[in-house]
């Protein structure tokens, strides 16, 4: 949608939401087809590219000329294309995992699954659930190159949120920050970094924590940091003066949610706290990106993303009482709780 789309009349608009798969299709064909990485080296004509992406000359063509038409290839002489600045973030190895990140939330598995989204409308259930006959991370275990991709897009869509969290909050009185779910370390890290008196527990189940000790090594801080594998379904480990549960709460229903809170109250000991970091949804209209986050949400893990006054009463239910909304530098704010 072009940036003035606002002036357009309203059906206008309207048909260009709707039709904003179209461009998304070829962006995520532009990233299976590894197209940046081939033009890397610079500016090449689409024939030249056809035998190693595996399509028709005549068919990229036309391709590669949209996708200029975007900004991210550029048109050249002689019918060549090169890397844009927009280009150039689609390369395997740029900063930000873009590619991954694409191909993770709106590749082939994940068009499939919105298919199914007015069936989550209708029920309330998962349209992954309908679509694939499993939940989220069961499908993800079963398919280890998309839950690397996936894993990696994660930090790709957060990646600015553990640096802002870390200088929002005071975490210099602390001893042990606990981080619950903490994958490879990526929050934890940069807590650490910035705090230099706390130690760190990362927890998170066994296949998930592999690349953890080489992550937190390479942030200097591996010396710093004990690592538990388990499942926080079951337990989390106990003693903590800080709990973080970051992108954790908003995939999972109320009962799995209270589950994973009750298991932190019991770990906790007096005094500690509890810091939930999500989208705080405004209680009003105000257009905020969480909002649309909040429908992934219904259609593919089955959790939600939620209002300050929510999570207030979510965890009331779980025998916490809520004392703050912190704001961070980036779309995400800290829930802290006690």
């Amino acid at each position: 949608m072009p940036p003035d789309s606002t002036s357009l009349p309203p059906h206008v608009q309207l048909i260009q939401m709707s039709i904003g798969a179209w461009l998304s299709r070829l962006v995520v064909a532009a990233a299976n087809l590894n197209l940046a990485d081939h033009l890397a080296a610079g500016p090449k004509p689409a024939a030249e590219l056809a035998g190693p992406t595996h399509t028709d000359p005549r068919s990229l063509h036309r391709f590669m000329r949209t996708l200029a038409s975007y900004g991210i290839l550029a048109h050249g002489p002689n019918e060549t294309f090169s890397l844009t600045p927009l280009g150039e973030a689609l390369k395997s190895d740029a900063p930000g995992s873009a590619r991954s990140t694409i191909l993770a939330m709106a590749g082939p598995w994940a068009w499939k699954a919105w298919e199914e989204f007015q069936y989550s409308l209708e029920t309330g259930h998962t349209a992954m659930q309908k679509a694939f006959g499993m939940p989220l991370f069961d499908y993800l275990a079963q398919n280890p190159g998309l839950a690397a991709q996936f894993s990696e897009a994660m930090n790709g869509i957060h990646g600015a949120e553990p640096p802002a969290v870390a200088a929002a909050y005071d975490f210099s009185s602390a001893e042990t920050i606990v981080d619950v779910g903490g994958a490879i370390g990526n929050m934890l890290a940069h807590v650490l970094k910035r705090h230099p008196r706390p130690r760190g527990v990362l927890f998170d189940r066994p296949n998930v924590v592999t690349e953890a000790p080489a992550f937190l090594d390479s942030h200097g801080v591996a010396g710093r940091v004990t690592i538990e594998r388990g499942d926080f379904f079951q337990s989390v480990p106990a003693g903590g003066d800080i709990y973080i549960l970051s992108h954790i709460i908003h995939d999972w229903n109320e009962q799995q949610c209270l589950t994973i809170l009750g298991h932190c109250r019991r770990a906790m000991k007096p005094g500690a706290k509890l810091l939930i970091v999500e989208f705080v949804l405004p209680e009003d209209g105000t257009p905020h990106f969480g909002k649309l986050v909040d429908m992934v949400m219904l259609a593919i893990p089955g959790g939600e993303e939620r209002t300050a006054r929510e999570y207030g009463a979510l965890l009331a239910k779980a025998g916490f009482r809520m004392t703050r909304v912190v704001p961070t530098d980036s779309d995400v704010s800290i829930v802290e709780a006690e």
